[in-house]
């Protein structure tokens, strides 16, 4: 990205569009292909198109494996260059809104993996519901299977958040599946070099797993099976045990490591979790023998277990129960109530 600073080109302008939501406006802007930002429109803040709630979902797609930098260098702060210069009129638009209050809490959510637009926007217009603008980060399975590039990704996401646009914003974690492990990829760099990302781990007040892909590497394998290729899983499945076996020291002993990490969170702030006992990709046992350890360390765990669900759709399957227990969390962090409308 050169000596640009990451403020002057967070903002894609070719991708700005404004949509209706509970009766008012919000604005989404395109950070890089796999991370977008939605935030309550300010009157007055510039003419903008009004874009059918198909049309904007469509824009926002998951991350292919050919999108991802390829190398170590600075390939993932080049995603976040600018493509068009501003316009007078886009910087006065930007400047008059600054594209929401700074006093807005933001969530921070992490998508599974091939997640479609009409899914992904429930959860997106139920925390602007809230009062809370939205940073939509979606991982490819690339991050996964070759850790060294999810790291990569984990740094690319806490510049954005250290950037002056976020760096004064509370945040609200929200991860969903292998939303998870790419989260936990900014734990591993805070983790790292805590007195340098301190800020952003101060300033997370909650953070939400929904169903965590927990266990052995089996879990992994069988869970890649069943979301990129479902007629072949058994396929998959071995293909993975086997890629996991040849690459050991840069992925199973790294997906190590990153459990550890998790285990040992730099963020101790209130923690729920979705989870079902009938879930292939997630040990049931293991994932409450980690939330009992997150409790001897002193974290708030809150936690709603289902005898059967689907993963990573427990929203879905079991609407009242979830909902409920999401608003009884976030009215604990102080976090105005949503309209639940689905």
């Amino acid at each position: 990205m050169g000596n640009l600073p990451l403020s002057t080109s967070l903002f894609r302008n070719e991708a700005a569009m404004s949509e209706q939501i509970s009766g008012g406006k919000f604005t989404a802007r395109r950070i890089s292909n796999s991370i977008t930002y939605y935030c309550a429109s300010v009157p007055g803040a510039g003419n903008q198109t009004l874009l059918s709630a198909k049309d904007s979902q469509s824009s926002i797609l998951p991350l292919s494996p050919s999108a991802l930098p390829l190398s170590d260098s600075s390939s993932a702060d080049a995603s976040l260059a600018p493509l068009l210069s501003h316009s007078p009129t886009s910087m006065t638009s930007q400047s008059q809104s600054q594209f929401a209050s700074t006093s807005r809490p933001l969530l921070l959510f992490f998508s599974w993996l091939c997640a479609q637009p009409g899914g992904v926007a429930k959860y997106r217009d139920l925390y602007l519901d809230c009062g809370m603008d939205v940073l939509l980060v979606q991982s490819s399975v690339m991050h996964f299977l070759w850790p060294r590039w999810g790291l990569n990704y984990g740094l690319e996401l806490l510049k954005v958040l250290e950037d002056p646009q976020f760096s004064e914003r509370v945040v609200l974690v929200h991860a969903s599946s292998i939303g998870g492990y790419t989260f936990t990829q900014i734990l591993t760099h805070i983790s790292q070099e805590p007195k340098k990302h301190e800020g952003v781990a101060r300033r997370v007040i909650g953070h939400i797993y929904d169903s965590l892909v927990v266990g052995s590497l089996e879990h992994m394998a069988i869970g890649l099976g069943k979301t990129l290729l479902p007629r072949l899983e058994g396929f998959i499945k071995n293909a993975a045990m086997f890629y996991f076996w040849l690459f050991k020291a840069y992925t199973a002993d790294m997906y190590e490591s990153s459990i550890q990490v998790f285990n040992n969170s730099p963020i101790t702030a209130p923690a729920l979790f979705f989870f079902s006992e009938n879930d292939a990709l997630c040990n049931s046992v293991v994932m409450e023998n980690m939330m009992d350890l997150w409790r001897r360390r002193g974290v708030a765990v809150e936690s709603k277990k289902w005898k059967e669900s689907i993963h990573a759709a427990h929203m879905r399957c079991h609407p009242e129960e979830y909902l409920c227990t999401l608003d009884k969390f976030l009215k604990s962090l102080h976090i105005s109530s949503f309209k639940a409308k689905m």
